[in-house]
This record gives structure tokens, C-alpha cells and sequence, in this order.
């Protein structure tokens, strides 16, 4: 089962439009089963969760976690992806220092 583990850093007042962007998995090669999990060091953070053209979940406040999602514990999404679907975790950091969004994939491929 492939998986996407991400560490990103956002700066005080900026955005990551894609946490999973550059990975090998970013783009579904065959249909599968996406189950997600994201974390962030400290409040304040908002994630937007997107798989293809479904929007997985609005933009949230992720759990304040200072390691990686626990698995299960924090696999609260999960979507089916056709060929091509693009992964995208989206993160916005409005505070005044920098946060970090933890997040994983687990990727089960369904064909």
C-alpha cells in the first residue's frame, strides 16, 4: 500500500496550496481508496482536504499534534479516486509565527 508522509512548514501569514504536491502518488494511476489524516503543531492553522473534483472537507482546523497523524486514531478522511484525481491537502497559517500541518495518505489501489 503506498503512502504520502509529509512534514510542511508554513510561514506566518502565508498558504501551501498542496502539501502532497511533487510526490509520486499525488496523481491516482489506477482507481483507489485514499484514507487521510492531518495534524498541525499549534492552533491557529486552517486545512482544506480535495481529491480530483471532490471537496473531501472544507476548510477545518486540524488537531494540535507535535508528531505524525496516528493511524487510525487520526484517518478521519477518505474518498475514492479515478485515473488522474489529484490529491490536494491545502494549508492556511493566518497567525503570526509558523506552523507546521503533518499529513498522511494511505493509498489502497482498487483495480
Amino acid at each position: 500500500m503506498p503512502v504520502i508522509v509529509v512534514a510542511a512548514a508554513v510561514a506566518a501569514g502565508a498558504a501551501n496550496n498542496n502539501v502532497f504536491s511533487g510526490s509520486a502518488f499525488e496523481f491516482a494511476r489506477t482507481p483507489q481508496l485514499v484514507s487521510m489524516g492531518c495534524v498541525q503543531s499549534a492552533t491557529g492553522g486552517f486545512a482544506r482536504i480535495q481529491n480530483g473534483s471532490d471537496i473531501v472537507a472544507e476548510e477545518f482546523e486540524p488537531f494540535i499534534l507535535t508528531t505524525p497523524p496516528v493511524i487510525p486514531d487520526h484517518m478521519y478522511f477518505s474518498d475514492y479516486s479515478a485515473v488522474g484525481d489529484r490529491l490536494i491537502i491545502a494549508y492556511r497559517n493566518p497567525t503570526g509565527g509558523a506552523l507546521t500541518l503533518r499529513a498522511i495518505a494511505q493509498i489502497s489501489p482498487m483495480g
